[in-house]
């Protein structure tokens, strides 16, 4: 007789499931809301990060909507549970894990930037950083420069391999479950974002692998709190 394969779930998902089985059990009733976040986060055991997670992906398949200053409203109570995480607009990977894999690599590239840049990617960096300050706020046209600096730092370090990386890491930015977390949780003033690009570039014009590499930490620690830490104004 042969054993079950056994799978090793991500702790978002865990969550999610628990949080469906007890509106699916009238725990949680259709109309009402949520316990808080960190209320969950301490009944749970887990970060409320995670918990954050979970709730974002409930609210991509509509059992839920998130409403900032207000609550986590439940729509519905799903039919059939436990869910199948098949479906590709919740089966990411988790967004803490992508930060953290982007905060490693990203801030190793940055270092080898500084040593290895030649004038006209510098150049290039300076027109970019120019074009990200002249859009004034967040949109379609500043991430889109800001993909392209990124990537740029990726190339600078003449590896092809590492560059491959850090496309398939950003490319997961693009993502359900990032992209409404971000929707929800990544507004930031644009002139803070554009002033830690700038750092970065500064320190990789000045050939200095290690402040290259603090200024990147400090960029994607930026990025991480922004979405993922507790915030006033978050729902719950």
């Amino acid at each position: 007789m042969e054993l079950p394969a056994l799978k090793s779930e991500r702790i978002y998902h865990q969550i999610f499931n628990v949080i469906g089985q007890y509106i699916v059990d009238g725990h949680y009733p259709v109309g009402g809301y949520l316990p808080a976040e960190r209320e969950l986060s301490q009944q749970l055991g887990v970060s409320r990060s995670s918990v954050r997670e979970a709730l974002v992906a409930l609210e991509i398949v509509g059992i839920v909507e998130i409403q900032r200053g207000k609550g986590v409203c439940i729509l519905r109570a799903p039919q059939q549970w436990p869910f199948s995480f098949d479906a590709p607009s919740v089966s990411d990977g988790s967004v803490e894990d992508l930060l953290e894999a982007r905060y490693v690599l990203e801030g190793e590239l940055a270092a080898l930037a500084a040593a290895r840049a030649s004038e006209a990617q510098m150049a290039e960096m300076e027109r970019l950083i120019q074009a990200m300050a002249a859009q004034k706020e967040e949109n379609a046209a500043s991430q889109a420069h800001d993909r392209q600096f990124h990537m740029l730092i990726a190339e600078m370090t003449g590896n092809d391999v590492l560059r491959d990386k850090a496309g398939t890491l950003w490319n997961q930015r693009y993502a359900p479950l990032f992209q409404q977390l971000e929707s929800h949780y990544g507004k930031s003033d644009w002139d803070s974002v554009v002033g830690e690009h700038r750092a970065v570039a500064a320190a990789i014009r000045a050939r200095d692998a290690q402040a290259a590499r603090e200024a990147m930490h400090a960029h994607l620690q930026s990025v991480s709190a922004k979405l993922l830490r507790d915030d006033p104004s978050a729902p719950n």
